[in-house]
């Protein structure tokens, strides 16, 4: 098995609270300063900037998995991967269609900007992507099975827009094997209180919208090679206990 070290869960300056300065090149730069060797765009409920970025992923060598943080009509925040670029476009198309018709201003929630692979903005978004979605928490993974893609509930220890702070619960049909927490030192507690979370994999990404929070090389996961479908094999892979 080969150790990754990574952070699967960043913002561009595509989302509306992401920094000017989450440039696609400024991304994946910084991604491999700080010694990452794979990270995830999860933009909120667009996929846009990801062809930027997985174009520079291969040139500094960092494997970028196209991705989305989807808000469903819960309001709970959800990671969604893709293994190609392809299905990660399919789904932000159905996702755009879906998303409350409510028109971004600029003024208030800042820009949605669309980027190319030398950084120059190429175009914007109209509807306001921190919106919630039409889709609900319970269909969700199946949904994003459908377009071969993995989900799993964001930053679980998050006071707002996660299952526990939205839901207070775990719905009991619920089938995803991987959560993302952002500190460990929960961890114990919430599997205390949830017991569906000891039979998840738990991993912690930054949730950066500022280039100074991306993550340094700390967190790793055993994968079988650096293909984007062994990686998302990996990361929802049901653990076996005794």
């Amino acid at each position: 098995m080969i150790p990754l070290y990574y952070d699967l869960h960043l913002h561009s300056c595509l989302s509306p609270c992401g920094d000017d300065n989450m440039t696609p090149a400024n991304i994946v730069g910084m991604a491999a300063i700080k010694g990452l060797d794979v990270i995830a765009l999860t933009d909120h409920n667009s996929c846009k900037n990801c062809p930027a970025v997985m174009k520079h992923g291969e040139a500094y060598g960092v494997t970028v998995i196209p991705g989305m943080e989807l808000t469903t009509s819960e309001e709970v925040h959800v990671v969604c991967l893709f293994p190609t670029l392809a299905d990660a476009m399919a789904f932000d198309s159905y996702v755009y269609d879906h998303i409350l018709p409510i028109t971004n201003r600029e003024d208030i929630f800042g820009k949605q900007q669309i980027m190319d692979e030398n950084d120059e903005i190429t175009g914007t978004v109209e509807r306001l992507l921190i919106s919630a979605t039409d889709i609900s928490f319970d269909h969700v993974f199946e949904l994003v099975e459908s377009y071969h893609g993995i989900a799993y509930p964001a930053h679980i220890d998050k006071s707002t827009t996660s299952i526990l702070s939205n839901l207070g619960f775990v719905p009991p049909d619920s089938t995803f094997s991987c959560a993302e927490i952002h500190s460990y030192k929960e961890l114990h507690r919430i599997q205390r209180e949830h017991p569906y979370f000891l039979n998840c994999n738990i991993i912690s990404s930054s949730d950066a919208h500022y280039l100074e929070d991306i993550n340094e090389a700390y967190y790793q996961i055993y994968v079988e090679s650096r293909e984007i479908g062994d990686i998302l094999g990996s990361i929802v892979r049901k653990r076996e206990r005794g």
